[in-house]
């Protein structure tokens, strides 16, 4: 009895609280003194008003102060400066505090991450950023708690678990979200077995004030949530695989709209890839990969638009929004500039949800175009839908576009971004037309291949399918450009480009700062700072760090004195395969956070890394292997440990083809006993048994004995080790 009094009170407690929309000056869009969110300010433009630094004195540009973030693994977090202060995320969601003039620490937190976490994490151990409000600084863990930490010393203020089951394979690696005294939180782990969902919080306390599901439950289990969930329902099939999860996480793309006091969520694909495994009589899939607006104080619904129905290609809309103010058709109105993975760019109605513009980027073979009339797209399944076949692709599942911030420049409405034209083959793997749900792991149930390898690796699959492949249209495609990767300075309403650079390679996209002085910046994975002429697009200023960029540069004053800071290292999605082009490949993944000023001094460049040397040689085979037991462990490896363990040179995590001795005598104890879970290798004997790790050990004794013989007739030639394999990814 007393604990139903007690949680009684803690509801009435939270019911009670003031929950004031916040005053914020809606007609003034980009950062000054302050950068103080992610995204720069509340339209998340990524657009500074600050003009000290200007293409007449940018190759004054110099290092003003670096410090080393302790960690070699992602680094994707935009830094927030705060009256000359910086708060900023590491990977797991470390958290620094900074003097943002000198590069002091003041203070840094360490969450205590349950490291098993790591099986279940699709796209390495990133974190996107913090928020600050009313003296705290609001981070997520991976493992999925929020942290409230005193911005004056660190300490934790107050910690809540924001995973609803943790039965199943959620994360968190997205930023929260401020609204009012309100902190917003969503998750990672579609491709797992999850069911989408956001969370509001109480600011001072971390006590639950809503929670929106973003897709229906089984409707065995009772009535839905919500009645916007009950409408979604409709769009489903009833004996969808409701078991596995079926998807809809919000990592990213939460922010705060403070016109209308609403938030808006950019939802997520679904789980599992192919719409008639996951739906089987097919259906739009609400709220899947659509723009969600929800009220900031209940937490219920206002409109959703749906930017890739029938989803089968993971085209998610978590990806960065940026609000504004356009003239369309004459009249003014309050507008999303969005750019999804699926290859359109959308303007859509802030206040009512309608699609006002929506032009393709990119090759889009799963739509010809967009009925704005509808609010729907024209869908193209002879060309798409891979439950009939393999097809290929337009855009691919990393998407024309990605987490990796675009900027917008309101004085001259322009949309800077990373766009990358690329498509992959799809299909289904024999076996996984209606699989089994696997337990906090991957239940993608298809394969793909990208483009850019796609011509090489054609030639090796059974010669049946290599037939189909060729003969789908989209192949011709695929022979006359197999990807470009560029940065592009873009016309919102229209989709027309103004400008655009080709980047080194389709991994290289990263996240771009704007000033109203006319520069566009952004780094590279060579590891070059570029500044650009905003109308132009031509180099003004090319700063060498030797470190990989992918998060996007910010700007800031302190004392009078305009920085431009940026966190550098490789990672996210497809972090086992480091383009050879990367700084992080020839001189390791070192992460560094870099401020620089006019008139600062040279940036300081790691050495290059030594030539790789061969194989260590391999242990006896294991007693009873055979050529199937091989094949098994092979086949075993790639659906279980790939995704992590890429097997190529300078990869983040070890190439296990090159173990020592006595990592092979312990292979059991870490795989099945987690000897190393500590440190970030999570066990597996849930779902492998002793047998299966017998045969992916005897896989990967066989591999290394290959190797090294390989490696060492190389070396007797004079050539270099590093030969590669394709890039064959999951997810990016």
């Amino acid at each position: 009895m007393r604990k139903l009094i007690v949680a009684a009170l803690l509801f009435l407690a939270a019911c009670s609280q003031s929950s004031e929309p916040p005053k914020v000056d809606t007609s003034v869009i980009g950062a000054g003194d302050n950068w103080d969110n992610p995204g720069g300010d509340w339209a998340g433009s990524h657009f500074s008003r600050l003009t000290d630094i200007t293409p007449a004195n940018v190759g004054e540009l110099g290092l003003a102060w670096e410090y080393d973030l302790g960690t070699a693994r992602v680094q994707e977090a935009t830094p927030v400066v705060i009256d000359g202060v910086m708060y900023t995320s590491g990977n797991l969601g470390r958290v620094y505090a900074l003097n943002a003039a000198t590069g002091e620490q003041l203070w840094k937190f360490e969450p205590e991450v349950d490291m098993q976490v790591n099986r279940w994490t699709c796209c390495d151990q990133a974190n996107r950023g913090v928020q600050v409000h009313d003296g705290k600084v609001f981070v997520g863990s991976l493992d999925g708690y929020l942290y409230a930490l005193d911005a004056k010393t660190g300490d934790v203020a107050w910690k809540t678990d924001t995973i609803a089951d943790r039965k199943r394979g959620y994360t968190v690696t997205g930023a929260p979200e401020i609204a009012g005294d309100l902190v917003i939180i969503g998750n990672a782990g579609a491709e797992n077995d999850t069911r989408g969902y956001v969370t509001a919080y109480n600011a001072k306390d971390g006590i639950e004030a809503w929670r929106f599901w973003t897709i229906p439950r089984d409707p065995k289990d009772g009535p839905q949530e919500s009645e916007a969930l009950e409408a979604a329902l409709k769009t489903w099939d009833p004996k969808s695989r409701w078991d596995i999860g079926g998807g809809g996480t919000v990592w990213d793309a939460i922010q705060y709209d403070p016109q209308f006091d609403q938030v808006i969520i950019g939802v997520g694909n679904g789980g599992p890839y192919p719409l008639h495994t996951r739906s089987p009589k097919g259906g739009d899939n609400l709220y899947l990969n659509s723009l969600v607006a929800l009220d900031r104080e209940t937490g219920e619904m206002k409109w959703h638009f749906q930017e890739t129905p029938t989803d089968s290609w993971d085209l998610t809309a978590t990806q960065p929004m940026v609000f504004s103010e356009m003239e369309v058709g004459g009249k003014k109105r309050p507008v999303i500039l969005h750019t999804p993975k699926n290859g359109f760019f959308f303007v859509v109605d802030r206040e009512s949800g309608k699609p006002l513009a929506a032009n393709a980027l990119v090759r889009t073979s799963w739509a010809s175009g967009w009925d704005l009339e509808s609010g729907k797209p024209v869908l193209t399944p002879e060309y798409s839908d891979y439950s009939t076949g393999p097809k290929i692709v337009f855009p691919a599942s990393s998407g024309a576009r990605n987490w990796h911030p675009a900027a917008y420049d309101p004085t001259r409405n322009l949309y800077f971004a990373a766009v990358v034209d690329m498509g992959n083959l799809m299909f289904i793997p024999p076996g996984q037309e209606n699989p089994a749900r696997r337990e906090r792991f991957l239940n993608p149930s298809a394969a793909l291949i990208f483009t850019a390898d796609l011509q090489a690796a054609a030639a090796t699959l059974p010669p049946p399918m290599q037939a189909q492949i060729e003969a789908l249209p989209q192949w011709k495609q695929v022979l006359d450009l197999p990807y470009s990767s560029q940065i592009r300075a873009i016309d919102p309403l229209t989709g027309k480009t103004k400008w655009a650079a080709d980047f080194d390679g389709w991994q290289d996209r990263g996240g771009v700062l704007a000033t109203e002085s006319g520069l566009v910046i952004h780094g590279t994975l060579a590891g070059k700072l570029i500044v650009r002429d905003a109308e132009t697009g031509k180099i003004l200023k090319s700063i060498e760090t030797g470190s990989s960029m992918l998060a996007a540069p910010m700007t800031y004053r302190v004392n009078g004195v305009q920085y431009v800071a940026v966190q550098t290292g490789w990672g996210g999605g497809g972090w086992g395969f480091v383009p050879p082009y990367a700084a992080a490949y020839g001189k390791g993944n070192a992460n560094r956070l870099l401020v620089f000023k006019i008139g600062g001094k040279e940036t300081r460049v790691p050495a290059d890394l030594p030539p790789i040397q061969p194989a260590p040689e391999a242990p006896a085979q294991l007693p009873g292997v055979t050529p199937a037991m091989l094949a098994m462990g092979s086949g075993l490896f790639t659906e279980n440990c790939s995704i992590c363990h890429s097997n190529q040179p300078r990869a983040p995590l070890p190439d296990l083809r090159r173990l020592d001795k006595a990592r092979h005598e312990a292979f059991n104890q870490i795989v099945l006993e987690g000897l190393f879970t500590p440190n970030g290798m999570p066990h597996f004997e849930d779902l492998l048994k002793p047998d299966q790790v017998k045969a992916i050990h005897a896989f990967l004794i066989d591999e290394q004995t290959k190797l090294r013989a390989r490696e060492l007739q190389l070396k007797a030639q004079g050539k270099p080790l590093d030969s590669r394999s394709l890039t064959i990814l999951s997810n990016f």
